[in-house]
């Protein structure tokens, strides 16, 4: 494989999708790329995901300028981001990445859980955040998780983030933009989508919301995914900020 200037890729690391031999006919390895600018925190992951047969770690970057070249080479499924670089930080790479066709999923990689760059990284479309020192067991189920399309923030860290909205938030002089956004694009939606719209933004569960709302878990399920689609957005958390930034929690 070709080498791209200030990335790197595992010994025996996948290459291109093409060059990929699966784990199976059905279900090929889940691609990750690893940016942070510390080497040790890099190795680290690197042995927790590599030696998975449905993981595969494909490269790494030590920068957040160094993404865009890496993603290009090396097409991750899901891209492990340091929030805190010396260059171009993590959250400058997610929110330019996230801007882009198909791109892969982002996990922000924080020493902070309810971080300003955090709320920044999950609003620009950040599948989820995990700390630095969180199990390896733990950090494996949310590379798989987002790779399923799935958002890694538990409901307690969902209110944990909110909270942390709340108390930082000024009160708003004249007109809020962001407030008149979130409320147009609630407001399209029908009086369920937006009872589920906002229970998501008060953290509950999907077993929470079926009990208030007298729904079975499925079909709070169903709400979410159209939610997403018709709200345009990545993940559930990025509802309950929107449902936030329009006043209704």
């Amino acid at each position: 494989m070709a080498a791209v200037a200030g990335v790197t890729s595992p010994a025996g690391a996948a290459g291109p999708p093409d060059a990929v031999g699966p784990a199976d006919a059905a279900a090929p390895p889940v691609r990750v790329l690893i940016v942070d600018d510390d080497a040790l925190v890099r190795a680290g992951l690197s042995m927790i995901l590599g030696g998975l047969p449905d993981l595969a770690v494909v490269g790494e970057a030590a920068d957040g300028g160094e993404v865009p070249a890496a993603v290009a080479a090396y097409a991750p499924d899901v891209v492990l981001m340091d929030i805190r670089m010396p260059r171009v930080d993590g959250l400058t790479a997610t929110e330019a990445l996230r801007a882009r066709p198909h791109p892969p999923e982002v996990l922000v990689l924080t020493t902070f859980d309810a971080d300003e760059q955090v709320l920044r990284a999950l609003r620009a479309g950040a599948a989820g955040f995990l700390l630095k020192d969180t199990p390896p067991a733990e950090i494996v189920r949310a590379v798989r998780r987002v790779a399923a399309g799935e958002a890694t923030l538990s409901p307690t860290v969902t209110r944990t983030l909110i909270a942390h909205v709340t108390a930082a938030a000024p009160g708003p002089v004249g007109p809020d933009p962001r407030r008149e956004r979130a409320l147009r694009l609630l407001t399209g939606l029908s009086e369920r989508e937006r009872q589920v719209a906002v229970a998501l933004g008060r953290g509950h569960t999907n077993a929470e919301i079926a009990g208030e709302l007298f729904m079975s878990v499925a079909t709070v399920k169903a709400y979410v995914s159209r939610l997403l689609t018709r709200l345009e957005l990545n993940n559930r958390v990025q509802v309950a900020l929107l449902v936030h930034d329009a006043g209704l929690v």
